[in-house]
């Protein structure tokens, strides 16, 4: 898993719809009352992209982000 990249959330633009806790197969998100948080950083798959290709919100950028499309490292099929 990746160090180096890890979701962070903007919550002046999150609708708290869920939607990347309910995506997320790696346990990076809990959600504390309905707000996602991003409590395992570590667990974020470097190059995955999945739960904010669902955001809705446009809330979710990632630390260590290059602005490039990468290939993800993940095994899981969550087709991130």
């Amino acid at each position: 898993m990746a160090k180096n990249w890890y979701p962070v959330i903007n919550y002046q633009n999150c609708i708290e719809c869920g939607a990347c806790f309910n995506k997320c197969s790696h346990g990076v998100y809990k959600l504390d009352e309905n707000r996602p948080v991003v409590v395992e950083p570590d667990n974020c798959v470097y190059g995955c992209r999945g739960c904010q290709k669902l955001c809705p919100a446009n809330a979710i950028e990632y630390v260590g982000d290059t602005g490039q499309e990468g290939t993800s490292n993940c095994s899981c099929n969550c087709c991130c």
